[in-house]
């Protein structure tokens, strides 16, 4: 193993990990509990059990002993929430569900990053010589603070969203209903692309694009709802700083030229936001402008056009109108910034 201090030291008590390896040091320990270990053999609480793993996101065990005993400390969390009547139990599920789905993207999403980091440090000799050995001492290394990382983030994220539902003024009837511009930026000819090209380019591709979007979203004080590979979803609390982060994305995307061109679509109105997505016309609106715009270009509908009027530094023209499949007749409203 090399002295390099930015390298990673072979574990002494396991210089040939297996993939088991990895799994309990993830873990913290062997999965040695069965579902009745877990929950008892009542069978309404192993009813009640089996909906919230499958809302984590997990497949049933059987009789199997899959499981360590943080599952049983959590499972006994959730059952005095709702024994306590601080959550209702279907309360509870959503909540678990939305972890659940939440935390599968963010692993797979870091495995992947973490993958590639793995493979460096092997091509560079300053791994251990086998992947799943280096592997696991980067787990070591990393796990602690980015579990404390995690926590921050979720509390900040969670302030924040507090925050959106009293300023964007969402009624005391229904507090998820909101009004606000909804942004799709697309790229332009995708699917051609993605068969042109090799699959680490096209991986590298996309990932550029995601990253910038939701820097340059962040950065105007929007906020991406998702990523559908070729297309980001974004919303901002006004019409004019939907409008803004369009044509920071035009300006940055459109015009590098290791990059793919863009669409952008905006339309502005009421949408319902549920479990970190948002329904409503205007997000069936901007998807379909977007569809119709021409490259690195900026087009939304009348009400997001209206709210610029006053606006200085954009110029904004009607074009045709047409008609828009599942919505009707529009006429798209082009805006440039000068």
């Amino acid at each position: 193993m090399t002295d390099n201090d930015d390298g990673v030291e072979p574990s002494p008590a396991a210089d040939h990990p297996t993939r088991g390896d990895l799994e309990r040091e993830i873990l913290g320990e062997e999965p040695h509990l069965t579902s009745h270990d877990v929950v008892g053999a009542d069978d309404s609480s192993m009813d009640a059990a089996r909906r919230l793993w499958r809302a984590l996101g997990f497949p049933g065990a059987g009789n199997a002993a899959a499981f360590t005993s943080a599952d049983r400390d959590a499972m006994a969390t959730l059952s005095t929430l709702v024994e306590s009547d601080a959550l209702d139990f279907e309360t509870a599920v959503k909540l678990t569900r939305a972890v659940g789905h939440t935390m599968a993207r963010l692993a797979d999403w870091q495995v992947a990053t973490l993958s590639e980091y793995i493979e460096r440090l092997e091509a560079a000799g300053r791994g251990t010589g086998s992947r799943l050995s280096t592997g696991l001492g980067v787990i070591r290394a990393v796990e602690p603070p980015f579990e404390e990382l995690l926590m921050y983030a979720w509390r900040r994220h969670l302030a924040a969203a507090v925050g959106r539902v009293e300023a964007l003024g969402a009624t005391d009837a229904d507090l998820h209903t909101l009004t606000v511009t909804v942004g799709f930026a697309d790229m332009v000819s995708f699917t051609r692309l993605s068969t042109g090209i090799d699959e680490a380019r096209l991986a590298d591709l996309v990932e550029d694009f995601e990253s910038t979007c939701a820097d340059l979203v962040a950065a105007g004080g929007g906020r991406v709802i998702k990523t559908l590979g070729d297309s980001v979803l974004f919303v901002a609390t006004v019409p004019r700083a939907g409008v803004d982060i369009a044509s920071d994305i035009v300006e940055r995307v459109g015009n590098d030229d290791t990059s793919p061109d863009v669409h952008l679509g905006l339309a502005t109105g009421p949408v319902v936001m549920r479990l970190g997505d948002v329904f409503g016309p205007p997000v069936n609106m901007a998807s379909r402008l977007t569809g119709i715009a021409r490259r690195n270009r900026v087009i939304c509908d009348q009400v997001t056009a209206d709210a610029l009027k006053d606006v200085a530094g954009y110029v904004v023209r009607a074009l045709t109108e047409r008609e828009i499949r599942g919505i009707g007749s529009v006429q798209p409203i082009s805006v440039r910034r000068l």
